[in-house]
């Protein structure tokens, strides 16, 4: 692969690796840090790509990796800003909320395969999972998702 044809095909998933690191990091400044080390793995292992019409995949699950690695360095520190307050009762919930509120599992696929438009086989591909794992784990983040938003309704106006 040339510079300039990784060049064009990063920035083409310029927009997807940002949105899956942001979904896995929470953090501007981290998910800035993951993309820039996401780009310097990809072009310095790009010889071991073995087909390049699997480069955004492949590329995709580099950021996993870098994303995992990143968390898993994280969780050994707690810092005190970062402690949750106690939640205050609101009418401003949102289904991106509660798709943050999803286990890593099942957020992933579902993000990959709603918000980036992947199909299912490329999501199975990048999160080294089976298609079946892959719809299974988007169909129970959906019945998640619809339980909380039904719940949320179905509270009284006085307990919000």
């Amino acid at each position: 692969m040339t510079k300039e044809g990784f060049v064009a095909q990063m920035e083409q998933l310029q927009g997807r690796l940002y949105r899956v690191a942001l979904c896995m990091l929470k953090n501007d400044a981290d998910v800035q840090d993951a993309l820039q080390e996401t780009v310097l793995r990809a072009w310095e292992k790009r010889h071991t790509l073995r087909n390049e019409a699997y480069f955004g995949t492949w590329v995709t699950r580099i950021a996993i990796n870098v994303c995992k690695r990143m968390c898993r360095q994280k969780r050994r520190i707690v810092l005190m800003d970062e402690l949750p307050e106690t939640p205050a009762t609101s009418d401003g919930i949102t289904l991106r909320m509660l798709i943050e509120c999803l286990p890593e599992k099942l957020r992933l696929p579902f993000v990959l395969y709603y918000s980036e438009g992947m199909e299912t086989g490329e999501v199975a591909n990048a999160l080294h999972l089976t298609a079946a794992a892959v719809r299974s784990r988007i169909h129970r983040a959906k019945i998640i998702l619809r339980k909380e938003l039904v719940d949320h309704e179905e509270q009284p106006m006085a307990s919000r």
